[in-house]
């Protein structure tokens, strides 16, 4: 996390599925409606913080270990969980049983007595492990580089990598006379704003550093690339590090649709059926990605009045995305087609 480019991608990730609007429904098409969120989607770990703190969680863990566990601290009567208190995914320790091929756990160096009640998500699943493989560990060579650089560059400052200057003379001096020289010199240099007079066949030539040279800019920012690149492969363009590609962004909209398609859905529909196991039969959640979209005003306008034309939705439902309050006469689609609205 120490790498800006790992925490920029992770929090961005994260930040926003935890912020998506969540729908719990059942039954589909015409016969589908939503119902109320269930305790367990309203506060996971019981804890006060809420649902989007348990998932901000949920998803730090998968991004950076490629595991996410819990132990399930609730059930309802019908053993669905209603509780899930996460840990931290440095603590936990799991493998398949050798006899019987089960998992077993171990969490803070102890055995866990009932491997039922451990809650285990993972992503980056290959077969034949129980664990899901860790971005972090698997690119570590790639962040510690870009780490490396950084530090460099820090302990190049303060440490002084190089002199910041030649006091040269044409006689030969001794270590004596050196050492005195450079004392009268430095003396003369600090507090004070007076001119510099050097005596006979003295010769001051400052050194300056490249700062490529000094902090490796150009490996900062291709380890940059690469690091966020770890999380979509269109993470580096949306974070704004430069990729050597070709790719330009028109709008804010174009953005947020190339986030969507190439970073974000699949974490998205990982969350869906993740809560969706947890919920009575027949019952599944939706993430809004509708959230996304951001418009300006116009475009935005224009979408609606689109809709509202083909009567693909009725007037309160656009006011409520525009957070206005309904009116009586909105919870219809328009008896008559609307005029024509010309979309550019």
């Amino acid at each position: 996390m120490q790498k800006v480019a790992v925490w920029a991608a992770t929090d961005l990730v994260s930040s926003l599925v935890a912020t998506l609007p969540l729908d719990v429904y059942e039954g589909t098409g015409a016969s589908r409606r939503e119902l109320p969120l269930p305790k367990v989607l309203e506060d996971p770990a019981g804890d006060g913080y809420g649902l989007a703190d348990w998932i901000y969680q949920y998803m730090m863990s998968l991004l950076l270990r490629g595991n996410t566990y819990g132990r399930t601290a609730d059930r309802d009567r019908l053993g669905n969980p209603t509780q899930v208190v996460l840990y931290h995914p440095d603590e936990v320790q799991g493998w398949r049983d050798v006899k019987d091929g089960l998992p077993r756990w171990r969490v803070g160096g102890e055995m866990v007595d009932e491997p039922a009640d451990m809650w285990h998500q993972r992503a980056y699943s290959i077969p034949g492990r129980l664990l899901g493989l860790s971005p972090v560990a698997h690119h570590a060579t790639t962040i510690a580089q870009g780490l490396a650089a950084a530090r460099f560059g820090q302990q190049f400052f303060e440490e002084g990598g190089a002199p910041s200057g030649l006091l040269t003379n044409e006689q030969a001096l001794d270590a004596k006379q050196a050492s005195v020289a450079k004392d009268r010199f430095l003396a003369a240099l600090r507090g004070s704003r007076e001119p510099l007079v050097l005596g006979q066949g003295w010769k001051y030539q400052p050194i300056s550093v490249n700062p490529e040279e000094s902090q490796f800019l150009e490996t900062q920012k291709y380890t940059s690339a690469e690091c966020a690149r770890i999380y979509g492969p269109g993470m580096p363009e949306i974070l704004g590090y430069e990729s050597g590609g070709s790719m330009t962004y028109a709008n804010v909209e174009q953005r947020s649709l190339d986030l969507l398609t190439y970073a974000l859905d699949r974490w998205l529909v990982r969350t869906e059926r993740m809560f969706t196991s947890m919920l009575p039969a027949g019952q599944y959640v939706k993430l809004n990605r509708k959230a996304l979209a951001r418009t300006d005003l116009l475009t935005r306008f224009r979408a609606h009045a689109l809709a509202l034309q083909n009567r693909w939705t009725t007037p309160n439902e656009v006011r409520d995305v525009e957070d206005q309050t309904p009116v009586k006469w909105g919870d219809e689609p328009n008896a008559a087609p609307a005029p024509k609205v010309q979309i550019d």
